[in-house]
């Protein structure tokens, strides 16, 4: 275990850390612990997976992919990497329907924080979820399907409720797919682009009128873009998102069809994802409110454009999950992938977050961010009646869940 996030910008205050090996192991520190956090792959911005008391890895427990054929489902545990799970899955003639941008995150940080991909008919990974088994504060394990009605709540539950160790998703049969890159999407043709493919991300650096860049995922056997499609032109060698970072990193480009695993991340598992010295913020807001959302940023373009290496636009379908910033909302996401430089970059996200304050946004919860989710989150209070279920004594407590969820 390392001492800080991935990024580097949070370091851990935890007075002890601890990898076990198996799940009895795992229960009795839970049990005995006054103060416990458990911690994935680390790529959360903020202080969410932090603790005064004892910061666990699931790292250390047997790594088991449980395929279900009948089903329709895998069974996998907690601390496993998106990228391996894809890997075993693909070569059984299995898929997920989405994955995030880096594959190298774990199933149960990602589940507990609601990351996503992108695709209008894409929803957010924590919605293949069929089952949560979890230890609970006591040390007792327990396992909530789709039949609970507290599910809906237990899925996104950032790590509050108990140590996540095992998960079961749906999948679906192995696919396909093409990965196109287009320059200069004129910003009227944003909502065209996005809803063209199975998934669509679309980059902006904030210094030009028209959008930089269009990662565009298709089904292998869909045909092409035109060359002329939306008024855009096509790359005709590899792209990475950040300018000037090297395109060895990224997924394969250029039309080349590959396994659904290699080409809906942008980021290949073996490299380092993204440019690795940044920040990030994220804030979903209605689909149908893109267009104004994005102009009532433009006043500050400049200001943005200054502590910013790349703004990546993605949607994502509406879902049941409390917690979720699709709840109920089909969603377009405004990823801010900021310098790593926090002092430049808190003014400017103080900002951004002020300008979207009318279109009701909810940010990612492992990113950073200042509003209050209260009012953003229409099952706020809910998910507190569940903390207080399930931790009543504060087990699974943090300042940054505090400040979220204030105690009663």
């Amino acid at each position: 275990m390392t001492d800080t996030n991935w990024a580097g910008n949070v370091r851990w205050s935890a007075r002890e850390r601890q990898r076990p090996t198996s799940l009895d192991e795992l229960r009795r520190l839970v049990a005995g612990a006054d103060r416990i956090r458990a911690v994935g792959t680390g790529h959360s911005f903020n202080r969410l997976g932090d603790t005064a008391g004892t910061q666990v890895t699931l790292a250390g427990l047997p790594p088991a992919v449980a395929l279900d054929p009948d089903r329709g489902t895998v069974t996998v545990a907690a601390g496993t990497r998106y990228g391996d799970l894809a890997t075993a899955l693909h070569t059984r003639g299995y898929a997920l329907a989405n994955l995030a941008s880096l594959p190298h995150i774990s199933v149960a940080g990602s589940v507990a924080t609601a990351t996503h991909g992108s695709g209008v008919g894409n929803r957010n990974l924590a919605a293949a979820v069929a089952a949560v088994e979890l230890v609970t504060a006591d040390g007792d394990l327990l396992t909530v399907d789709r039949a609970d009605p507290r599910f809906a709540g237990l899925v996104v539950n950032l790590g509050a409720l108990g140590v996540v160790t095992r998960l079961t998703l749906d999948v679906v049969p192995t696919f396909a797919v093409r990965q196109y890159v287009r320059f200069g999407l004129p910003r009227a043709a944003l909502d065209e682009a996005l809803g063209a493919a199975y998934s669509v991300s679309v980059f902006t650096s904030w210094r030009s009128e028209r959008l930089d860049q269009v990662w565009v995922k298709q089904l292998a056997d869909q045909p092409p873009p035109p060359a002329d499609w939306l008024d855009t032109v096509a790359a005709d060698t590899p792209q990475h998102p950040v300018p000037g970072m090297s395109p060895e990193h990224c997924t394969a480009q250029l039309g080349e069809a590959g396994p659904w695993h290699e080409r809906l991340p942008h980021f290949r598992l073996g490299f380092t994802p993204s440019s690795g010295d940044e920040l990030q913020s994220e804030w979903h807001v209605a689909r149908a409110d893109a267009a104004t959302a994005l102009a009532a940023l433009d006043p500050v373009a400049e200001r943005i454009a200054a502590v910013l290496q790349i703004c990546e636009l993605r949607t994502v379908a509406a879902d049941e999950l409390w917690l979720s910033p699709n709840f109920r909302r089909d969603t377009l996401a405004l990823h801010f992938t900021w310098v790593g430089d926090p002092v430049a970059v808190a003014p400017v996200l103080a900002e951004v977050e002020q300008r979207l304050a009318p279109f009701a946004p909810r940010p990612h919860w492992g990113k950073l961010f200042d509003r209050d989710p209260a009012d953003a989150y229409p099952r706020h209070a809910d998910f507190r009646g569940l903390l207080r279920e399930f931790d009543p004594a504060g087990k699974f407590r943090t300042a940054e869940l505090d400040r979220y969820f204030p105690r009663d």
